[in-house]
């Protein structure tokens, strides 16, 4: 996907035209070509931060405590997302939004980094590493509750979805040893493995779904 190209000028430009009455969501997207959605952001951030925020949006890092503040507010008041995000200074309702499902997911904001889990891995089976992808799929790649959950290392649980998503259950194979290799296993084995991940892709999207279909729920509510 293109990142937006506009530039800081054109943004800014956009904002006051807006805050300045001359012109509605609608109208001011349409002449301009852009999506309501996009402008109503544009707003927000520049509302929240000032026009710096168009020149120096990427990479912005919140600490956990804003983060945990963002998000308990949000659930026990009824204040919106662009209310919150606005307080906060947050840039997009899509990041809080993601705060929220790890929130209800009991997941840490911040993931514990490898080692800090389990600092020694463990051995294990092909169909161990395989059931280990699909839980971390299913679990919206929340590698340290995986590492916790199986108790192998964060760095096992790292580099297993790497293999993964670049080379599929074939990159699940422990070629080390003199044992049988694991190479040699059945087409209907290797099936059997990319239909269990396959499963907990569609269980993690539909859970995905379903949460946002629910915040949606709530803002309307709220509205």
């Amino acid at each position: 996907m293109r990142k937006n190209s506009k530039s800081p000028d054109f943004k800014i430009k956009l904002v006051k035209e807006y805050l300045a009455g001359r012109g509605g969501y609608k109208s001011i997207a349409l002449k301009y070509g852009i999506g309501c959605g996009t402008l109503r952001k544009w707003i927000r951030q520049y509302e929240s931060m000032g026009a710096e925020v168009f020149i120096r949006v990427s990479h912005k890092s919140y600490p956990m405590q804003l983060k945990e503040s963002a998000v308990v507010e949000y659930l026990e008041t009824s204040a919106s997302l662009s209310d919150i995000c606005k307080k906060y200074k947050i840039l997009s309702t899509c990041t809080l939004k993601t705060w929220i499902k790890k929130y209800n997911s009991h997941e840490k904001f911040k993931s514990v980094r490898g080692g800090q889990i389990m600092a020694k891995g463990r051995k294990t089976t092909y169909e161990e590493r395989i059931e280990i992808v699909a839980y971390c799929t299913e679990h919206g790649d929340d590698y340290a509750g995986t590492a916790e959950h199986f108790k192998v290392s964060y760095q096992q649980v790292y580099s297993w979805m790497r293999k993964y998503y670049a080379f599929g259950p074939d990159g699940l194979v422990d070629r080390r040893g003199r044992t049988k290799p694991e190479e040699e296993m059945s087409e209907l084995e290797r099936l059997r493995a990319e239909n269990r991940i396959l499963k907990a892709e569609n269980r993690r999207k539909e859970l995905e779904n379903l949460f946002l279909k629910k915040v949606d729920e709530i803002e309307r509510r709220r509205s």
